[in-house]
């Protein structure tokens, strides 16, 4: 089976297009439709359906998807397997994390693994901790440096890294802001900016508010930490974030009681095979960690399997 037409097969069934799929692989359409034509030959199925400009996969399409991951999947758990047994840290090395993580916890880590090891080529996709642990479960990232989720199963394993303690927050100039010691009830009179409501983020502030008996009055949700700081800062309402954002544009509502805290980290699948190269990654993340609870090592649930907060 022709392995460069699986990958374009995968490619356009998870982005519903030819033109995208063959951006992303670097061709022409018409060479990334003569890849699936002779998948569809070889196979003597109709994979894609295409109807008004929209490509919708076939039964067949749908029964080879979950295959074809797993046929791509062990063969890139074969290449890793070879390179490592040179020993060197070289290669590709694939790494997903939130725009947050990016921005205030990574660049140290990518500076010295950087310099450490200018053979490797790292390729860093940023996107929600939700979609990057999702993106380990399916073998498209060696590992996801994320928000990690209350709720995790095999066949993925977590280490947690940094200790991410939350505030409440609102600008200088915000009503809330005139009170030495707000109290959790003088929130609910006031509209919060707050993360998605599917994220872990928005899980661990939600609970941490219901122990105070508080339920905000969420009139805005993105999932850009730097968006509602933005918006927060130009007195838009008031919110919880990191402490690690503070700065003088914020000041933090000392509400008594209040007590937020997540745990950031990485997530990598244990049915493969680590590259020489992710486990640097995660000596130089591990070496510049702080201390953390214990997390059990036992990995987040498949999508398909899990409710709408386990990430």
């Amino acid at each position: 089976m022709d392995i460069a037409g699986l990958r374009a097969f995968i490619i356009i069934a998870e982005g519903g297009s030819f033109s995208l799929a063959a951006e992303h692989l670097h061709l022409t359409q018409p060479a990334v439709s003569k890849r699936i034509a002779a998948l569809e030959a070889e196979l003597n199925v109709r994979l894609f359906d295409r109807l008004n400009r929209t490509v919708r996969l076939t039964e067949a399409g749908v029964l080879l998807l979950p295959r074809a991951r797993r046929i791509l999947a062990e063969i890139d758990d074969s290449r890793r397997a070879l390179r490592n047994l040179a020993g060197t840290v070289t290669g590709p090395l694939i790494v997903a994390t939130s725009h947050h993580i990016g921005l205030h916890r990574l660049p140290p880590v990518l500076r010295t693994f950087a310099t450490r090891y200018p053979q490797v080529q790292l390729d860093m996709r940023f996107m929600d901790s939700e979609l990057a642990g999702a993106a380990v479960l399916r073998g498209e990232v060696e590992l996801a440096v994320m928000t990690l989720p209350p709720q995790i199963e095999p066949p993925l394993a977590v280490m947690a890294l940094w200790r991410d303690p939350l505030a409440a927050v609102a600008s200088r100039s915000h009503p809330l802001a005139e009170y030495p010691t707000p109290t959790a009830a003088q929130l609910t009179c006031h509209p919060a900016i707050l993360p998605g409501p599917e994220t872990f983020t928005r899980f661990v502030i939600e609970e941490g508010l219901a122990r105070l008996r508080v339920e905000p009055p969420v009139a805005f949700s993105t999932n850009y930490l730097e968006t509602i700081k933005m918006m927060v800062a130009v007195g838009l309402g008031w919110s919880v974030l990191p402490r690690t954002m503070l700065d003088g544009e914020l000041v933090e509502l000392a509400i008594a009681g209040l007590d937020m805290e997540r745990t950031l980290g990485v997530v990598r699948h244990t049915g493969q095979t680590l590259s020489n190269a992710a486990r640097a990654m995660m000596d130089i993340m591990s070496a510049g960690a702080t201390a953390v609870p214990a997390v059990p090592t036992i990995p987040i649930v498949p999508a398909a399997r899990r409710g709408s907060r386990t990430l």
